[in-house]
């Protein structure tokens, strides 16, 4: 499956059209796993369902259009939250969005696998979904631990253990921790989770 097109579409909307808003309106970038999608977590109520932007009294396609077109119908100005991070998926207002839908359903799939993980595994925890790595993650003791959707290093979703000091030894198989690819933890990624937290 060719993911980067789709992920990288996602990524845009992810940045320009859900956390840029709410970040003019409330200075917050992080975002949540929601039903179907992903949303804001303050400010302007917007949430990605399957291929549409959803907000309070309209639903948007997304796919085949520009981010600046969605945004100008949804009521909303696109752009990511300028001066806050670097090193973002660097889609502009103006590129047309593409999705797969095999791509989409099982990217969207991957946060929601990531977000029950989590939750799973740390109970006291919220997830966050960070519009600068894209992926949905939660801190406890100096340690990441996610569900990314794909990157540079991994180009499929995968689960990950990222400890703030480098380990060593077989589970450590990645340049920040563990990695596993979803499709080989066959469901078991709280199970993951827990091994990277007993090796620490």
């Amino acid at each position: 499956m060719d993911w980067e097109p789709t992920r990288r579409s996602l990524h845009g909307v992810a940045e320009l059209l859900l956390a840029g808003p709410q970040h003019r309106a409330t200075e917050r970038i992080e975002l949540q796993v929601a039903e179907g999608g992903f949303a804001t977590v303050a400010g302007p109520a917007l949430r990605v369902e399957g291929a549409e932007l959803v907000t309070d009294s309209a639903r948007v396609p997304l796919a085949g259009r520009t981010y600046a077109d969605v945004a100008a119908e949804a009521g909303l100005e696109a752009g990511e939250p300028a001066g806050v991070y670097s090193g973002g998926p660097g889609v502009r207002p103006e590129e047309t969005i593409t999705f797969a839908a095999d791509a989409l359903e099982s990217l969207l799939s991957a946060f929601a696998t990531g977000d029950r993980a989590l939750r799973e595994f740390a109970p006291g925890s919220t997830p966050v979904l960070w519009p600068e790595h894209f992926d949905v993650a939660i801190v406890l003791d100096e340690v990441n631990y996610g569900v990314s959707p794909g990157d540079g290093y991994l180009g499929e979703p995968y689960a990950y253990v990222g400890p703030f000091e480098a380990r060593e030894g077989e589970f450590w198989n990645a340049p920040f921790g563990a990695a596993r690819p979803l499709r080989d933890l066959d469901g078991e990624v709280t199970a993951f989770f827990r091994a990277g937290r007993e090796l620490l």
